[in-house]
């Protein structure tokens, strides 16, 4: 999934770049309001992250400006500003989280995830056969056994998970698991693959579907 941060202090766009990229997210970055608004108008984003205060002008104002006209892309709001009453005027313009400055990038990540969650309409948790696919907590068990895996191998095995029994190609899988630098012919898919494999146990829930890409489902492979 796509999403967006808007930011103008480098370093902590950066920062947050960079914690949402390990959580499986594709980000596109801008410095200002009209960057944002020209990409925002060329395609879909699951989330949006607003700093309040840009170089060219408050992106409530945006926000608000843009819900009159139905656009409803879930938004979280940083800023500085901690008052209640300003909180609240970032809810009535059409925010949908607000976190104030300074705050953890790891509790940030968990809250862009969760609108991004919401965007698609999907629960938090998917239960495939003994799969259990928690989105919230970030935790896979498997006959109730709890398992550790790495940011990659969880954005893998949620973007399957979301799509049972559904073939996925490899190149979908890189567009939304990867950034956009990564080649499309390399093979870290197959290799996170394998070891997804080799974690999930048996019987095995990821096939290969020779030539198309990857199915996950409790039943063998289709052609």
């Amino acid at each position: 999934m796509r999403v967006m941060v808007v930011e103008d202090d480098e370093d902590l766009r950066f920062s947050v770049a960079v914690e949402l990229g390990a959580a499986g997210l594709e980000v596109v970055e801008a410095r200002d309001l009209a960057t944002a608004d020209a990409s925002l108008r060329q395609g879909d984003f699951a989330c949006v992250v607003f700093d309040r205060m840009l170089p060219d002008g408050d992106s409530l104002d945006y926000v608000q400006h843009r819900r009159q006209t139905g656009w409803n892309t879930p938004v979280l709001f940083l800023t500085a500003r901690d008052a209640i009453a300003d909180r609240v005027a970032g809810f009535a313009a059409g925010g949908d989280d607000y976190l104030v400055k300074p705050f953890s990038v790891a509790e940030m990540a968990a809250r862009v995830r969760t609108l991004c969650r919401r965007s698609d309409g999907r629960p938090s948790v998917l239960r495939h056969a003994d799969l259990e696919v928690d989105c919230a907590r970030r935790a896979v068990r498997r006959a109730g056994v709890l398992l550790t895996l790495s940011d990659k191998e969880f954005a893998v095995l949620e973007f399957l998970a979301i799509r049972p029994d559904q073939v996925v190609s490899r190149t979908d899988i890189i567009e939304h698991c990867w950034d956009s630098s990564t080649d499309p012919m390399s093979n870290v898919v197959d290799v996170v693959v394998k070891r997804l494999r080799r974690k999930l146990g048996q019987p095995e829930l990821i096939h290969t579907v020779r030539g198309r890409g990857y199915r996950l489902g409790a039943y063998g492979p289709v052609s």
